[in-house]
């Protein structure tokens, strides 16, 4: 009887959710690629009805108005499709929503030199929101990948194209545009969304931007979060694997993104292009023509560029300088903001350096334009970059053509690609902490000018492999199979 009882009440129901799960698991694998047929259909009549003519080129840069080195790149790129493929029609899908297109083209020319023919069309979209971290305080990284995928299908609506290349690093988009929209699918990818050091500070349970203090502390909560970035470490190469032609900046990226997405035979290392042949061409200065020992930094106004760490080091050098020779340095901070939230960090910078007794040896520059960023980098000594894994540093890269004294951390693009420290080829300096930042910013002041020239040279002589020529020659180069297919 008991056993009869078992059987009827209690396996009996279980048998019917199992029937019913079973019946809509087969319910979706047979609608959904219905649905995804039907969806792709409808993007394929929308790109038939379009008013633009011949092959469209969606570029995804929904901050292309930013003025940072990502957007150096994007307008370097637009312009070279320009000059190789004059008849193409360049979208931008952006969410810049306050700037009119002459607007962004003009700040373009001005901050980067980069001139472009008229045929660009904006896209403006409108829920950019849904990709700012701020919207997501727990799951960062999945929250705004899953906001990209929103954001890709409001740009998708407005505007099917045909090659669609991603700028920006928004893997989870690959997929909507390949799978649904028909596109062919290239990507330039700056710096891995996720990477194998990012997961080694969460296992060492190092404090830093992406991994807060209580996270750090907590065994239980490092743990989770280990499993938590291994399974979107998972998602994420799904995704990025997607893309039919990837596109690097440095070695560092090229070896994480291969590691995660598994596609080296797809994968082209191109550097980004910086504008070394105008700055080449610049006289060096002497100590009495620069007035003073100026140490610049190029640095967009982001936390992970860790502005507060060049103040503690130029704290830290205030104490091993004698005052005659610290009352004649300078740090000139100079970057680009994009929003209110990087107004916040450098008014938070102004006033740390008011807390370290630095004001008057300090100076923030914003947005200024390109002719104003050489004159600095002319009158400057030393250049100065901080951030942890930089995937490559544009910046640092100029800074040295321009006959600075590069001090940049020791990790990521700076050491595997740019700065040279093995002696008698010299072209640059790496630290860590505050400690070693102003030891080496200490010692390079100290430097017999002879010295100092002779690294400058050399940093010059190392700088042509990433000239604006090779960027444009390389880029092409690994966008040529979307165009070779579409000819033939």
């Amino acid at each position: 009887m008991i056993l009869h009882f078992l059987t009827t009440f209690v396996i009996l129901p279980i048998n019917m959710l199992l029937l019913v799960a079973v019946c809509n698991l087969i319910c979706i694998l047979v609608a959904l690629p219905i649905l995804l047929i039907k969806w792709r259909r409808c993007y394929s009549k929308k790109r038939e009805e379009r008013q633009q003519r011949g092959t469209v080129i969606g570029i995804f840069h929904p901050y292309c108005n930013a003025g940072g080195g990502g957007e150096r790149v994007l307008w370097a790129a637009v312009q070279a499709i320009q000059n190789k493929y004059p008849d193409v029609h360049i979208a931008i899908y952006t969410g810049d929503l306050d700037a009119e297109p002459e607007k962004i083209l003009k700040r373009t020319e001005k901050t980067f030199d980069v001139k472009l023919r008229s045929n660009i069309e904006f896209v403006y979209l409108h829920r950019r929101k849904w990709v700012e971290a701020s919207m997501y305080p727990y799951f960062t990284l999945l929250g705004q990948s899953l906001g990209s995928v929103w954001l890709g299908i409001e740009a998708l609506n407005s505007l099917p194209p045909d090659i669609y290349i991603d700028t920006m690093g928004y893997a989870f988009t690959y997929p909507l545009f390949k799978y649904i929209g028909g596109c062919r699918v290239g990507s330039y990818t700056h710096y891995p969304t996720i990477s194998t050091d990012m997961l080694r500070h969460v296992y060492r349970r190092v404090i830093s931007h992406n991994n807060r203090r209580i996270i750090a502390r907590n065994p239980i909560f490092s743990g989770a979060k280990i499993i938590y970035y291994k399974l979107f470490a998972l998602l994420y190469g799904l995704v990025g694997s997607c893309a039919e032609t990837v596109m690097v900046n440095s070695s560092w990226t090229e070896e994480h993104i291969n590691y995660i997405w598994k596609c080296p035979l797809k994968t082209h290392r191109v550097y980004p292009p910086c504008n070394v042949e105008h700055l080449l061409k610049l006289p060096f200065l002497s100590d009495e023509e620069k007035g003073g020992i100026r140490i610049v930094s190029i640095a967009q106004f982001r936390p992970e560029k860790n502005h507060p760490l060049m103040l503690r080091a130029m704290f830290e050098l205030r104490s091993i300088l004698k005052e005659e020779v610290w009352e004649r340095v300078k740090l000139i901070c100079i970057g680009s903001c994009r929003d209110a939230e990087d107004e916040a960090r450098v008014k938070d910078m102004q006033d740390l350096a008011k807390h370290l007794a630095l004001e008057e040896n300090v100076e923030f520059k914003l947005n200024i334009p390109f002719s104003d960023l050489v004159s600095e980098m002319q009158k400057g000594t030393i250049g100065l970059h901080t951030m942890w894994n930089e995937h490559f540093g544009i910046s640092i890269v100029e800074c040295m053509a321009a006959g600075l004294i590069m001090v940049a951390h020791a990790s990521g693009g700076p050491r595997a690609d740019i700065i040279e420290t093995q002696t008698g080829s010299v072209t640059g300096f790496l630290a860590e902490d505050e400690e070693e930042y102003a030891k080496v910013l200490a010692y390079i002041i100290h430097m017999h000018p002879d010295e100092r020239n002779a690294i400058k040279v050399a940093a010059r002589s190392s700088v042509n492999r990433f000239s604006c020529q090779l960027f444009e020659k390389e880029f092409l180069r690994a966008l040529e199979p979307f165009f070779r297919t579409k000819q033939e």
